[in-house]
């Protein structure tokens, strides 16, 4: 009797545990009006407006001059189906990463947005301005390789990267549901 009173409050927990974090969910970036237009042989340009809502924990480390890191990743990849219907597989052809620091200037109030590729410096009166401009792609010109295979699919995803962040706030990072912010993958339609 006594195991069975042990299991069943594990479960009562865990359900506790798994409907509590459910209802709690944290902010995601949001990709919206995604496009990208054809300059020539394998030259494009991509536009997409990018939501970067965050977590008080993420603007409180901004705030407090913690650089953070956020990727934007474009990557052309290939569905596969995997075992059947059950379990589709993603084959990436290729991908590349644009690497944005946020970070706060006490002394002279501003939020200086870097960019590295190509490298630039940006600097904003208020965390939103920042936030805005960085979700703006306006033209960035990419270069794409030759497809090997018609039905590969053109994606976009942007995230924090926990791994930029000052070694002794990694672990906390790692663990904790308010610094895990991402979007999800969101397609692109080839120009026509």
């Amino acid at each position: 009797m006594p195991a069975y009173a042990a299991v069943k409050h594990l479960l009562f927990a865990l359900c506790w545990w798994l409907f509590s974090s459910a209802s709690y969910a944290e902010p995601h970036f949001n990709i919206t009006q995604t496009r990208i237009q054809s300059q020539g042989e394998s030259n494009y340009l991509l536009y997409a407006t990018i939501a970067y809502p965050l977590t008080p924990r993420v603007i409180e480390a901004i705030e407090n001059g913690i650089p953070i890191t956020f990727t934007q990743t474009l990557r052309i990849s290939t569905p596969y189906l995997f075992i059947g219907q059950i379990l589709p597989w993603r084959q990436t052809q290729w991908s590349t990463i644009f690497h944005h620091q946020l970070r706060y200037h006490s002394l002279s109030g501003q939020y200086i947005l870097q960019s590295f590729s190509p490298k630039q410096q940006h600097n904003f009166p208020d965390l939103d301005s920042a936030l805005n401009y960085m979700g703006k792609l306006d033209g960035v010109a990419i270069s794409l390789p030759e497809l090997s295979r018609p039905n590969a699919q053109l994606e976009l995803k942007t995230e924090i990267d926990i791994h930029a962040l000052p070694t002794p706030m990694r672990p906390g990072a790692l663990i904790s549901s308010k610094w895990q912010i991402a979007s999800p993958w969101t397609r692109i339609a080839w120009p026509d």
